[in-house]
This record gives C-alpha cells, sequence and structure tokens, in this order.
C-alpha cells in the first residue's frame, strides 16, 4: 500500500511540473503530458527510489533520476509531438524533476528513519537480564591428605 501512494505522489507531482513545462510552454497535449508522467513515474520509482536510492545515497540518485527524466521527456517527444527545440524542452523538465525529487528523497529517507528509530526504541526497552544465584554443588574442600601427594 506504502508503494501505491508513493507512487500517486510521484506521478501527481510529474503531471503537474510537466504539465506547466511541456504543455504551458512546448504545446505538448494533455495526453502526451499524461503518458509522459506516467512512464516517467513508474521508471523514476523503481529504478531511482526502489534500487538506487536504497544502495547509494541522495546525490547519487538525484543524478540518475535526471538522466532518466531527460531520456524519457526527450525519447517520447520525439515519438509524441513535433516540436523542434526538444532538446530544452528535456533539460528543464529534467531540471525540474529532479528538484521535486529532492524533497521527494528527503520524504523517503525520513521514513525509512523512523521506522529504523521506531524498531531501536521496541528493542531498547526490552529488559535482558541474567540470572544469577550461588552454585548448585557446594565447593568441597581438598579431600587428598597432603601427605599423600609427598610419598
Amino acid at each position: 500500500m506504502k508503494h501505491l501512494f508513493r507512487l500517486a505522489i510521484k506521478f501527481i507531482s510529474c503531471l503537474v511540473v510537466l504539465g506547466i513545462i511541456l504543455g504551458m510552454f512546448y504545446d505538448f497535449s494533455f495526453r502526451d503530458v499524461l503518458l509522459t508522467s506516467a512512464v516517467l513515474g513508474v521508471l523514476s520509482y523503481v529504478i531511482g527510489d526502489l534500487f538506487i536510492l536504497r544502495t547509494t545515497n541522495n546525490m547519487v540518485a538525484l543524478a540518475s533520476d535526471f538522466v532518466l527524466t531527460f531520456l524519457v521527456v526527450w525519447l517520447m517527444g520525439r515519438q509524441l509531438t513535433f516540436e523542434d527545440d526538444l532538446f530544452s524542452a528535456s533539460l528543464i523538465s529534467a531540471a525540474a524533476v529532479t528538484v521535486f525529487e529532492y524533497f521527494f528523497h528527503r520524504l523517503l529517507t525520513n521514513e525509512k528513519n523512523q521506522q529504523t528509530n521506531k524498531q531501536d526504541n521496541t528493542l531498547n526497552h526490552r529488559q535482558f537480564q541474567t540470572e544469577t544465584s550461588e552454585e548448585l554443588t557446594p565447593v568441597r574442600p581438598d579431600v587428598r591428605n597432603s601427605d599423600e601427594t609427598n610419598d
């Protein structure tokens, strides 16, 4: 369920950002922006957030999201529209989506840190004790006679 919520956040934010940039300034149709946002949202969540962000840091994940956004907008723009200045549209879109991704990654790492802290707190509240007691068998004095050892 958390993956669907995160995908919805990513899709809606990509739709808004790409709708403003591509729809208003580069005359992409709403259908093209919707399709590009859906593909970009799913790909960047699976590749960037689930694989790259979990294994590396935020800067590497942001760089990969920038490249992925640039490629998706450029390749889908070539197939869907007849825009002449597709390079600048892809570059501006990638920069804007990367700014959003910075905040989205912080949200994901804060959730991860809260879950880790919650697990640590539950572990720290447990009482670990060992049992201490007297020996069960009494200590016997040395039964050997000192005379026997000398012979």
